[in-house]
């Protein structure tokens, strides 16, 4: 099979969860004797041709200069250079810049669009920006030969609002073991004695609601914050509100995963804030990384946690976790969760299905 990514940033990831994903996709796929094209934006650090088997395609990415329009551009350059490249099928990851552009993908190549969350649930869109993304979505539904949703709670909305049925496959991960505690030095923490979250600065991600709380439970233990907050306004506010609070320490990206491996692994409590969106691959990461979830309480977390971590709705909550919760405790929640991992969630499982269902559906056409 001959086989396109695009809909990221690029491999290696450098950014978020679909980067995470293709990256590990790509390599897996090329393993299987595949010829993969992984699109990266031009402004991607890494700037070889090949990854680990994997072409790589630069495209030009503008986004620095014009905003937002440039995703646009973007996807529009990616998607122009797989007309060039006689692909069996084009993976598109979201459709949020891309759907518009659908008319010009290659007449002959299948189209599979992982759809992502509900993105025009969004609290940092505006109304109209929200009713484009409703657009937006229906071309991604419509101009796709099939479908993929990556949560219980996606395929139910994709099935019954466009009556067309979306394949389920989660995200994956994997578990986490091997760990140097040593890590730790380097951010001026130690085993147990500090909590943390990992998120981009966005709003319905609830960083500043889980950081309302640290303040409201007067806490003296440690609190990271692992994210980008320097490279939007979100993120600089929340940077500025809370910098007279010692205890919340702002350590912006880190990409390094030895280093996000043991900072997951030996804090006490991990706090996930994601309230939009199917399976996130952060919580299949925390939950691998043998963490105690604290998270937000809505149907995509649960759907993946079920009984096996505590929720919260508002600060009040989160304070009276940061007060009353101990990770040592807890460890039949911890250990249902790194099964979820190796039973249901597993890297390889889930790339896996990926690959039979690019079988399955060649062979359908």
């Amino acid at each position: 099979m001959k086989i396109g990514i695009i809909g990221t940033r690029g491999i290696p990831n450098h950014y978020g969860g679909f980067e995470q994903f293709a990256e590990h996709l790509a390599t897996y796929l090329v393993e299987k004797g595949c010829e993969v094209y992984v699109y990266n934006s031009s402004n991607h650090p890494y700037q070889e041709p090949l990854f680990k088997g994997v072409h790589i395609i630069h495209c030009n990415d503008p986004e620095s200069k014009m905003g937002t329009i440039g995703q646009f551009v973007y996807d529009l350059n990616c998607i122009l250079d797989t007309r060039k490249k006689n692909l069996d099928i084009i993976l598109q990851l979201g459709y949020t810049s891309s759907s518009i552009w659908s008319l010009l993908f290659p007449k002959k190549t299948l189209i599979i669009t992982n759809m992502d969350g509900l993105e025009w649930k969004r609290s940092k869109y505006s109304f109209f920006v929200r009713k484009f993304l409703m657009y937006a979505e229906r071309l991604g539904v419509k101009y796709s030969d099939y479908l993929v949703s990556d949560s219980e709670g996606i395929k139910e909305y994709i099935d019954n609002k466009y009556k067309k049925d979306s394949k389920f496959i989660a995200y994956g991960s994997e578990v986490v073991s091997d760990v140097d505690e040593s890590i730790l030095k380097k951010f001026k923490v130690e085993k147990l004695k500090y909590n943390m979250l990992i998120a981009r600065m966005e709003p319905e991600n609830n960083v500043e609601t889980i950081l309302d709380g640290v303040v409201l439970s007067e806490s003296k233990t440690p609190f990271l914050v692992i994210g980008a907050y320097d490279n939007n306004s979100f993120g600089k506010k929340l940077k500025q509100k809370f910098e007279d609070c010692k205890e919340i320490i702002f350590l912006g990206s880190i990409y390094n995963n030895s280093e996000l491996n043991a900072l997951r692994f030996f804090c006490n409590l991990y706090f996930h804030g994601h309230s939009v969106g199917g399976t996130n691959p952060s919580l299949l990461e925390a939950m691998g990384s043998s963490n105690l979830i604290i998270a937000h309480n809505n149907i995509f977390n649960k759907a993946v946690l079920k009984e096996d971590a505590y929720y919260f709705f508002n600060a009040e909550d989160v304070s009276f976790y940061l007060k009353e919760k101990n990770k040592q405790d807890e460890s039949l929640r911890i250990e249902n969760n790194i099964r979820k991992i190796n039973n249901e969630y597993d890297i390889n499982k889930i790339n896996g299905s990926y690959f039979s269902y690019f079988q399955e559906c060649l062979s359908k056409n």
